[in-house]
């Protein structure tokens, strides 16, 4: 027997790839209701299908990282739209891990895969799993693979700070970051700032400020900005509720809104985000908060261990 010469193997897989994208797009045309683009994996060894690929991994690694997006986005969309509605969600974004995982074997050096799949990973619920433990993994495989990427540790030590609030691994991360040849001149500090801060907003706001000097992805400025967005509106917040405490001193009254601080003149207008929804005054602690459709809420001091992202 004559063995299928190399091209025409390619051609194959090839020509397999492209009726399973015509597949998928007919199936997407016909049953628009499905909430989910992936809904199973048949597949979730990267090795196994990186044998049957041959030399067409990336090509394969750039579908699985696109059905990620795409499943994150949707997942997203689904599991916001539940806790709007106060109604239980289907979508617990179970497939995440695994679409990272084999979109990172099929190409080892998918750079935005890890940084950005480490960031969706980490994003508390319902914006995405809250699972910071697997985002630190995704990163470690990648450090494993790509040991001069000092942006690795140095996302290990942002899952720390800000997911998991653990201090003294956030400085052991940034140091181990600053050890990494090409690490930029400022990362030693981060350690020293980290032990120093704590969990307080000026280190919050010194790193998102980092993140936006300095990423070149426009997604992780988008983060960045937002985030400093969101520590603005928890200065905001402070003032009114220390201007609600000193109008309480003053009047004697516990007031459930604004409204009459705006018709004594302590306040113009009723306070709001940037984009127009109003602050509340939250009825068990008697401090101005902001919930949803806000999508700056919970705002950092009310979600202990999550990591909100862009709404």
């Amino acid at each position: 027997m004559i063995a299928a010469p190399r091209w025409a193997l390619g051609v194959i897989v090839v020509a397999g790839i492209a009726a399973a994208i015509a597949l998928q797009v007919h199936r997407d045309t016909s049953y628009p209701e499905v909430a989910s683009p992936v809904e199973e994996l048949y597949f979730t060894s990267g090795d196994s299908i990186g044998r049957l690929a041959l030399s067409f991994k990336p090509m394969l690694a750039d579908i699985y990282w696109i059905r990620a997006v795409q499943y994150f986005g949707s997942t997203r969309l689904d599991a916001k739209g539940a806790a709007e509605s106060g109604t239980e969600s289907t979508s617990h974004y179970d497939l995440l891990y695994p679409l990272l995982d084999v979109t990172t074997t099929l190409d080892p050096h998918f750079n935005i895969a890890y940084r950005f799949g480490a960031i969706f990973l980490a994003e508390g619920y319902p914006s995405g799993p809250g699972r910071p433990n697997l985002a630190l993994k995704l990163l470690d495989k990648g450090f494993a693979v790509n040991p001069t990427k000092w942006q690795y540790l140095y996302d290990k030590a942002f899952v720390a700070y800000w997911s998991l609030k653990d201090y003294q691994a956030a400085a052991h991360w940034f140091s181990e970051a600053a050890k990494v040849k090409g690490a930029p001149p400022w990362m030693p500090g981060l350690a020293a700032f980290m032990l120093g801060q704590g969990g307080d907003r000026r280190s919050s706001r010194f790193l998102w400020q980092q993140i936006l000097d300095t990423s070149e992805q426009q997604y992780m400025r988008d983060n960045a900005t937002f985030h400093l967005t969101q520590l603005d509106m928890a200065d905001v917040a402070d003032q009114l509720t220390a201007l609600l405490q000193r109008y309480r001193a003053q009047t004697g009254q516990s007031v459930m809104d604004f409204s009459p601080l705006v018709r004594a003149g302590w306040l113009r207008a009723v306070p709001a985000d940037p984009e127009g929804v109003p602050f509340l005054i939250d009825p068990q602690t008697g401090r101005a908060t902001l919930h949803r459709p806000s999508r700056y809420a919970p705002l950092p001091d009310e979600q202990p261990g999550a990591a909100a992202g862009p709404r």
